[in-house]
C-alpha cells in the first residue's frame, strides 16, 4: 500500500463526509418543505430566498445554544456518544460505487474511481456497521442518568434486535441474486432488471426494516416525545443534539443510496434509456447523477411516510418485526433460492417465478396480519 493510495482514501473520504454534512442540512430543507406542501402548509420561507438559508439559520443557532450537562451523569460517555450515533452513518457508504469503471477518470499520475473503497465483502461491511450503529443511541440514554431517556435507548435496542433480523434476510436474498457481495458487481447484475422487479416484497421488507433501523415514523417509539419527553436524547441540547440529529438525516441518505444500489440498479440508467445516448454504457459519467437522482426520490418516500402513517404502538411494532417480517423474510429467500435453481437447471424463465412467488407470500402474509387484527378486533367487542 502507497502513500498516494492512502492520500486517496483519506481525500474521498473526507470529500464524502462533507458532502454527507452538506446533504443532512438540507435534507432537513427538503423535507420541510415536501411536508409542508403535503399537508398544504408554506413551510421555511424567511431565510433567504425560498427560505433556502434556513438551514445555515438553525446550524448557527444550535452553535450558541447554550449546552448543559446533568449533574449525576457520565460526562466521559455523555459527550461520546453522540459522536459514536454520527460515525456509523458517515462510514457505512464507503462501499458504496457512485459509477462505472468506465466513469474513472486521472489525475495526478492516478486513476480515481467513483468509490471510496472496493471489497468483496460488501454487504458484510454494510451489515456489521449497521448494527453497531444503535450503540450511541443506548450509550445517550444510559450516561444522561435519566429514566426516561434510558427507557428511549432501551426501546431502540429492542426494536433493532427485532428488525436487523429482517433486513439482513433482504440483503441474503440480494446475495443470491448477484451472486455475489461485492457491490459494484450488484449495481452491475441489474443492467438489464432492477432487483426491486424480481424480488419486489423483499424490496418493501429493506426499506421498511431501515426505516425501523433509523427510528423514522412511523417506527419513531425511541424518541417518543409523548410518552418519553424526547426519548434517548431528553438531555442533550446544542451542538451535540444537532450531532444526534445529523445522524439521523445521514442514515437516512446513507440508507436509500444502499436501497439504490442493491434493488434499483444503482449507477445504472432507468430502463427507460436503456440503449440510448443516455445509458451509462455510452455516457459513463452519468453513473452519479442517476445515484442521485434515485437517492432524490427514495428520500421523498421517507418523508411522504412520515406525513401518511401514525406511529404504531410498540407491542404491535415488535409482533410486526418477529411475526410478520422475519418469517416472511425467510420464505423469500427460500423462493429466491428455488427460483434461481431452477432457472439454472430447468429454464431461464423460472426466473419469472420469484417475483410472482414473492408477490404471493406477501399477499398470504397481509391477509394474515388483516385476519389477526380482525379476531383481536371482535375479542374486544
Amino acid at each position: 500500500m502507497t502513500f498516494a493510495a492512502v492520500l486517496e482514501w483519506l481525500i474521498k473520504g473526507l470529500v464524502w463526509a462533507l458532502v454527507l454534512l452538506g446533504g443532512f442540512a438540507y435534507l432537513t430543507y427538503y423535507e420541510r418543505r415536501a411536508l409542508a406542501r403535503i399537508q398544504v402548509r408554506i413551510g421555511p420561507n424567511r431565510a433567504g430566498p425560498f427560505g433556502l438559508l434556513q438551514p445555515i439559520a438553525d446550524a448557527i443557532k444550535l452553535i450558541f445554544k447554550e449546552e448543559l450537562m446533568p449533574a449525576r451523569a457520565d460526562k466521559l460517555l455523555f459527550f461520546l456518544a453522540p459522536i459514536v450515533t454520527l460515525t456509523p452513518a458517515l462510514v457505512i457508504t464507503a462501499v458504496v460505487p457512485f459509477g462505472p469503471e468506465a466513469a474513472s477518470f486521472p489525475l495526478f499520475g492516478r486513476t480515481i474511481t467513483w468509490r471510496i473503497a472496493d471489497i468483496n465483502v460488501g454487504i458484510l461491511y454494510i451489515m456489521s456497521i449497521a448494527s453497531i450503529a444503535v450503540y450511541g443511541i443506548v450509550l445517550a440514554g444510559w450516561s444522561s442518568n435519566n429514566k426516561y431517556a434510558m427507557l428511549g435507548g432501551l426501546r431502540s435496542t429492542a426494536q433493532m434486535i427485532s428488525y436487523e433480523l429482517a433486513l439482513g434476510l433482504s440483503f441474503i436474498s440480494v446475495i443470491l441474486l448477484a451472486d455475489s457481495t461485492r457491490m459494484i458487481d450488484i449495481a452491475e447484475a441489474q443492467k438489464n432488471m432492477w432487483f426491486a422487479v424480481l424480488q419486489p416484497v423483499g424490496m418493501v421488507i429493506f426499506l421498511i426494516a431501515t426505516l425501523a433501523e433509523v427510528n423514522r415514523a412511523p417506527f419513531d417509539m425511541p424518541e417518543a416525545e409523548q410518552e418519553l419527553a424526547a426519548g434517548y436524547h431528553s438531555e442533550y441540547g446544542g451542538m451535540k443534539f444537532a450531532l444526534l440529529f445529523m445522524a439521523e438525516y445521514d442514515k437516512m441518505i446513507a440508507i436509500c443510496t444502499i436501497a439504490a444500489t442493491i434493488f434499483f440498479g444503482g449507477y445504472r440508467e432507468f430502463w427507460f434509456l436503456k440503449d440510448t445516448v443516455l445509458s451509462v454504457d455510452q455516457t459513463p459519467i452519468l453513473g452519479p447523477v442517476y445515484v442521485f437522482l434515485k437517492v432524490f426520490i427514495l428520500l421523498f418516500g421517507m418523508i411522504w411516510v412520515r406525513a401518511t402513517l401514525p406511529r404504531i404502538r410498540y407491542d404491535r411494532l415488535m409482533a410486526f418485526g418477529w411475526k410478520v417480517l422475519l418469517p416472511l423474510s425467510l420464505a423469500l429467500v427460500f423462493l429466491t433460492a428455488t427460483g434461481i435453481l431452477l432457472a439454472q437447471e430447468v429454464n431461464q424463465w423460472f426466473m419469472w417465478g420469484i417475483p410472482v412467488a414473492s408477490l404471493a407470500a406477501g399477499g398470504v402474509a397481509i391477509l394474515g396480519m388483516y385476519q389477526t387484527l380482525r379476531r383481536k378486533e371482535h375479542a374486544r367487542a
